[in-house]
């Protein structure tokens, strides 16, 4: 019984509602399940994300500090590090000649998907600007 336990992937997930194991409940817990893959183990102590990924780096994390260890990015928890990559506002045209303006920029525009704009190119600056459609551009733009 206790192998498809593990096979279900629900068990004390986050997906679930369900908080994962930390502190001395994390350790014991994995201590108990430490013939199994690592993998296992995390999803036993709950570290499993809303699509049923495993969270290996938190779960190490958890047990890192559960061993009274704190990590230096831990003491940032709260600030703009700990949201994940961050947008740099540098781009490189690709081998295929497109260029990529990711999500991050377009959600802080608020643009929205299905959107439509007008491309104006500037040769004076070497800008591109985006013009949603129904606004008139300028003359000195190519196009």
């Amino acid at each position: 019984m206790a192998a498809n336990r593990f096979s279900t992937g629900s068990e004390g997930a986050q997906g679930n509602g369900e908080v994962p194991l930390e502190g001395k409940a994390l350790l014991d817990r994995a201590r108990s399940l430490s013939n199994r893959p690592e993998d296992q183990i995390a999803r036993a102590c709950g570290y499993v994300g809303p699509s049923g990924r495993i969270l290996k780096k938190s779960f190490y994390r958890a047990l890192v500090a559960a061993k009274g260890y704190v990590l230096p990015s831990a003491l940032h928890a709260g600030t703009a590090a700990a949201k994940g990559r961050q947008a740099v506002f540098r781009t490189r045209v690709h081998g295929n000649g497109n260029l990529l303006i990711g999500q991050a920029y377009t959600r802080r525009m608020g643009l929205e998907p299905g959107q439509e704009f007008r491309i104006e190119l500037h040769k004076e600056t070497g800008s591109i600007w985006l013009l949603p459609l129904g606004t008139t551009g300028s003359e000195d733009s190519i196009g």
